[in-house]
């Protein structure tokens, strides 16, 4: 079982490592959370870019990394990050991946939407963002992998399997379901379409 990483709902991470604790996407958080040392934002809408939640967990000294709406922020060390752009914090070393949708416009790729790969402490981990299964994926090498599962905005949970299959992580996990779309049913269907991978379906600690 996971102990470092934490489902807050919807698609709202929580990476904790070392003393250091990483958010990607909080939003909606109804309880007392521990300071972020690092936030990642994927993009600008509503339930991935919550300024409010943000300033909730965030310290002066907080490095917040996303696209560039994240500059309003009135806290933290902003870093503005596009796809193939990467950064290395000392502690953690972060890569900016491309997230899009293909046969749909909800995330556009002209956007320069992002997923990450976070590598920390010998850990390789993958939060794919808002985001089909693109050509991207292939070349994805992680031990762990967040992929989206709802549908309807993101891959549905046999699209996100069919790319979890393809990267052949140790372990996956699915996220962004059970707020605006998606439910437990899609993490179960998730779950028994993946092969040769061990599924960790995350209790919600929002």
């Amino acid at each position: 079982m996971i102990d470092f990483i934490k489902w807050l709902g919807h698609a709202s991470i929580l990476i904790s490592i070392g003393g250091k604790n990483t958010y990607i996407d909080p939003w909606k958080l109804t309880k007392d959370q521990p300071k972020g040392d690092l936030v990642l934002v994927t993009h600008n809408h509503y339930d991935h870019f919550s300024p409010d939640d943000i300033n909730r967990i965030a310290r002066k000294d907080t490095v917040i990394i996303g696209p560039y709406d994240i500059m309003k922020l009135k806290t933290g060390e902003k870093i503005n990050i596009t796809p193939g752009k990467e950064l290395d914090l000392g502690w953690i070393k972060i890569k900016g991946v491309p997230a899009y949708n293909i046969k749909k416009n909800f995330h556009p790729k002209i956007n320069d939407y992002l997923g990450y790969l976070i590598e920390i402490e010998n850990k390789k981990i993958y939060v794919a963002g808002d985001t089909d299964f693109i050509p991207e994926m292939k070349e994805i090498k992680a031990d762990i992998v967040i992929v989206p599962i709802g549908g309807t905005y993101t891959m549905n949970a046999e699209e996100a399997a069919n790319a979890v299959n393809i990267m052949k992580p140790q372990i996956a996990i699915p996220y962004h379901y059970g707020d605006i779309i998606g439910s437990e049913k899609d993490a179960k269907i998730f779950s028994s379409f993946v092969l040769n991978t061990k599924v960790e379906i995350l209790k919600e600690e929002r």
